[in-house]
């Protein structure tokens, strides 16, 4: 952990942490929009710049009239209806590319100036890599839909979402840590019940956001839209006769996404009470 505290630096994280975060918000757009398999190769250079002229969109709609989701869903789509899908998920990978260099320029550039001492740049290589991770996770991604299905793996989809969430709290805990000072590292800190019901809290929200990547995946949100009742039951049958269901059933993912989310909400005003209460 990083014991040398700078205004400058700080600064720079708030910004990135931003960056990530409307990065995350624009994903779920993509996701709204099913824009996400428009794009059907990885270039990082060239990909920077879209389709100028006529022929170089042709070229790139014939690329995605070869995907699954052209032939089995959008089979009737229009160029023009093309270039409007394709925009929203080249903004999305351009908006991931400003976010690579916002933390890249200014990292080596605080490096440099040994504002970043090289013996604490750890945790801002740990950023780094993070980012690369979350990066080729979604290429992983959006692979996965381009072969012989028109979705994406929802395992996939989750791992994106958990990597980019990771690099967002990463970057803000090291923002925090410059604005009010980083732990003592020469310290044992104690567990706390209250610390101990929050770390109780925050495994709740993991499992949580890990179960709603997974809904997204499937799409498993439409299967019910009744509540609390599903298919007219409170707990409907079948949903734990496998621990795969876990993982894999759309209704039994749906079900623990759903009441995981009551859990969260009843955790959290706990913590804070039993918090306040040992101030």
């Amino acid at each position: 952990m990083p014991q040398t505290r700078n205004r400058a630096v700080m600064n720079w994280l708030f910004t990135f942490a931003f960056i990530v975060a409307f990065l995350v918000v624009f994903g779920g757009f993509v996701r709204l929009t099913r824009s996400g398999l428009s794009i059907t190769e990885w270039n990082p250079i060239s990909g920077t710049v879209p389709p100028i002229g006529e022929q170089a969109w042709k070229v790139e709609f014939m690329k995605y009239q070869q995907t699954p989701e052209f032939k089995q869903i959008n089979s009737d789509m229009t160029l023009e209806e093309y270039q409007y899908i394709f925009y929203i998920e080249w903004i999305h990978r351009f908006i991931a590319r400003f976010a690579g260099l916002v933390y890249a320029i200014p990292v080596f550039y605080f490096l440099f100036k040994k504002t970043i001492p090289f013996k604490e740049f750890g945790i801002y290589f740990v950023m780094g890599m993070l980012f690369i991770a979350q990066a080729v996770a979604g290429w992983i991604m959006v692979a996965s839909g381009l072969v012989d299905r028109p979705s994406v793996s929802h395992f996939n989809l989750t791992i994106h979402l958990l990597l980019a969430l990771s690099l967002l709290g990463l970057g803000l805990w090291t923002a925090f840590g410059h604005k009010y000072g980083f732990p003592d590292s020469g310290k044992q800190a104690k567990w706390s019940l209250p610390s101990k019901l929050a770390l109780f809290s925050f495994i709740l929200l993991i499992i949580q956001i890990t179960y709603g990547g997974m809904t997204a995946g499937l799409k498993a949100g439409h299967i019910s839209d009744t509540w609390p009742l599903m298919f007219g039951k409170l707990i409907p049958p079948n949903l734990f006769n496998s621990w795969i269901n876990l993982f894999e059933v759309p209704q039994t993912i749906f079900f623990v996404h759903r009441w995981f989310a009551w859990l969260g909400l009843i955790a959290m005003p706990v913590v804070y009470y039993l918090a306040k209460k040992q101030d």
